[in-house]
C-alpha cells in the first residue's frame, strides 16, 4: 500500500467520524430542542393551571361576598329589630291588663291600633313571631327552656305547659327563641 492508498482510506474514516459527530451534534440538538420545547409547554399548562385556579377562586369570592351581601341587607335591620322586642312585649301586657278594665275602651282602641300598626311595619322588614303552643314537643334547639315543673298530666311530660315569652326570627334566623316552660 502506498501512501496515497493509505491516505484516501483514512480520509473516508476521518469525514464518516466528523459526519458522525455532526449527526451526533444534530441529534444533541434535536434532543435539547425537544426537551426545551417540552420545559416552555410545561410551564405554560402550569400557568394556564395556575391562571385557571386563581379564576375559579375569584369567582367563588364573588358568590360568597354577592351572597353575604344578600345576607347583610336581610338582616341589616337585626340590632333595631332586638331592641324593638321588648316594646312589643310591653304593648302585649298592656293589652291584655286594658282588656280587664272595661271602662278603657277609647283607651284600648288607640293602643291596639298603634300595635298593629307597629307589628304590620315591622313585619314588611321581615320580621316574624315563632309559633309556639302549649302541647308542643319541646326541642331545645327551637325553644329556650326557663323552668321544669311537674306535669299536670302525663300527656304533657317533656312537652311545653306554658309560654312565658314569644320568639321572634327575621327571615330566616332567630333573633330570639321563644320562651318556654316545660312538664317533667
Amino acid at each position: 500500500m502506498s501512501k496515497k492508498d493509505k491516505n484516501i482510506e483514512q480520509e473516508p474514516v476521518e469525514a464518516t467520524q466528523t459526519e458522525t459527530v455532526e449527526v451526533e451534534g444534530q441529534v444533541e440538538d434535536t434532543v435539547e430542542e425537544q426537551t426545551l420545547e417540552e420545559k416552555l409547554q410545561d410551564e405554560v399548562k402550569q400557568e394556564k393551571e395556575k391562571f385557571l385556579r386563581l379564576f375559579a377562586e375569584f369567582e367563588n369570592y364573588k358568590k360568597r361576598t354577592s351572597k353575604e351581601r344578600l345576607e347583610l341587607f336581610k338582616t341589616a335591620g337585626e340590632e333595631v329589630m332586638v331592641a324593638l322586642l321588648p316594646i312589643i312585649d310591653d304593648f302585649e301586657r298592656a293589652l291584655t291588663h286594658i282588656e280587664e278594665d272595661k271602662e278603657a275602651e277609647e283607651l284600648r282602641k288607640g293602643v291596639v291600633l298603634i300595635y298593629q300598626k307597629m307589628l304590620t311595619t315591622l313585619e314588611q322588614k321581615g320580621l316574624s313571631a315563632i309559633k309556639v303552643e302549649k302541647g308542643d314537643d319541646f326541642n331545645a334547639d327551637n325553644h329556650e327552656a326557663v323552668t321544669q315543673i311537674p306535669a299536670p298530666n302525663e300527656d304533657l311530660k317533656g312537652k311545653i305547659i306554658d309560654v312565658i315569652e314569644k320568639g321572634y326570627q327575621l327571615g330566616d334566623k332567630v333573633i330570639r327563641f321563644p320562651k318556654v316552660v316545660i312538664g317533667q
